[in-house]
């Protein structure tokens, strides 16, 4: 189970052919370029600060405890949406509690952190709550003719790539997954909270991933079958389509919807074609579906392709620069993966999704 599991978690196969190329990615920092899009902005209220911040070559929960500390606040009382790669510059957003006075951030004492906007809000931030990231990509040592990238990009915008967790999710060398089965087969759980929840991400997300790589291998990654939980693009909410009609297929065709995969756990048993379909690839992984049943850990679905939004690319002598967002949860290393075969720098580190 162990290595077909860490098989189809860190190596699945793609959508869409051979990649183009080789390529070099995140080899400097300014390489790999993320803001991050709230989809909502500031309410003047004073309870919180609404921060934007830049960061280089650190990660998120080290420039929450930075904001923490020369704020005079906790670092649990800290809120950001998302982890974002430390090998990168990203720009993403905080809340920092307020005091009576207000903070001069120009002192912070650590060169590769800025902050860029510091507005009054009412609310702590969440994990998750954000709509998306935008991404400005700039990749080297890569042979390509401007045609051939174009043509592929354009297969991209008009079908998405499969909606796959990156090798982030798993740990270095997918020790998390490791892990995972090892806590299955009765050995304990980590006894911080934080670690906990890694185990069960990481599985999770290998079973999600083995799904949706047996429907890339089959082709149906990208249609619809009877049965389906269909997921709303843009909203975490689904529907059962008991048919496939024609204006299903067209809703699909425009990126209205998306066919889903399980994130198993406690509830939603699917049925039809799509739900036999799945109940037969993670039946070998009974073991770790029981253990998150029984820890308590709650089905949900994520959809099985991303459509990357905007997607524009260029090619200056060997290096080739993309631009494009993606929604929550989804991961440009993987929209990426469908152009070329890249070696990335500081892979391992944060969860660094889209």
């Amino acid at each position: 189970m162990s290595e077909a599991l860490r098989v189809h978690a860190l190596a699945p196969p793609r959508a869409h052919g051979l990649p183009l190329s080789h390529a070099t990615l995140k080899s400097v920092a300014e390489d790999f370029v993320v803001d991050e899009v709230l989809g909502f902005a500031s309410d003047g209220g004073v309870a919180h600060r609404l921060v934007q911040v830049e960061k280089r070559g650190v990660d998120t929960l080290y420039a929450a405890r930075l904001l923490a500390r020369h704020a005079g606040v906790a670092a649990r009382d800290v809120g950001f949406a998302g982890l974002k790669d430390r090998h990168a510059v990203a720009r993403q957003w905080f809340t920092v509690p307020a005091g009576r006075l207000p903070v001069d951030w120009s002192t912070l004492g650590d060169e590769r952190i800025r902050v860029l906007v510091d507005e009054g809000h009412s609310r702590k931030l969440r994990r998750g709550a954000l709509r998306g990231n935008r991404f400005h990509l700039s990749l080297r040592d890569v042979h390509i003719a401007p045609a051939v990238l174009a043509q592929r990009v354009a297969l991209l915008a008009k079908v998405g790539a499969p909606n796959y967790f990156g090798p982030q999710r798993f740990g270095r060398d997918g020790d998390n997954i490791t892990d995972a089965i090892r806590w299955a087969a009765g050995g304990d759980l980590p006894r911080g909270r934080e670690a906990r929840a890694f185990v069960y991400s990481a599985a999770r997300a290998a079973l999600f991933n083995t799904v949706l790589a047996a429907r890339v291998a089959d082709g149906t990654w990208a249609t619809l079958l009877a049965g389906e939980r269909v997921n709303l693009a843009g909203r975490n909410s689904w529907f059962v389509a008991e048919a496939i009609d024609e204006t299903l297929v067209e809703r699909l065709a425009r990126h209205d919807i998306h066919p889903t995969g399980p994130m198993p756990g406690r509830g939603d048993v699917p049925g039809g074609e799509a739900g036999l379909l799945e109940a037969a690839l993670l039946m070998p992984y009974g073991e770790l579906i029981a253990a998150l049943t029984n820890d308590g850990v709650e089905a949900a679905r994520r959809a099985l392709r991303v459509v990357p939004d905007g997607i524009v690319a260029s090619v200056e002598g060997d290096v080739v620069t993309l631009s494009f967002a993606l929604p929550a949860g989804s991961y440009a290393t993987m929209v990426v993966r469908e152009l070329f075969d890249t070696a990335v720098f500081g892979e391992g580190g944060e969860d660094a999704q889209g």
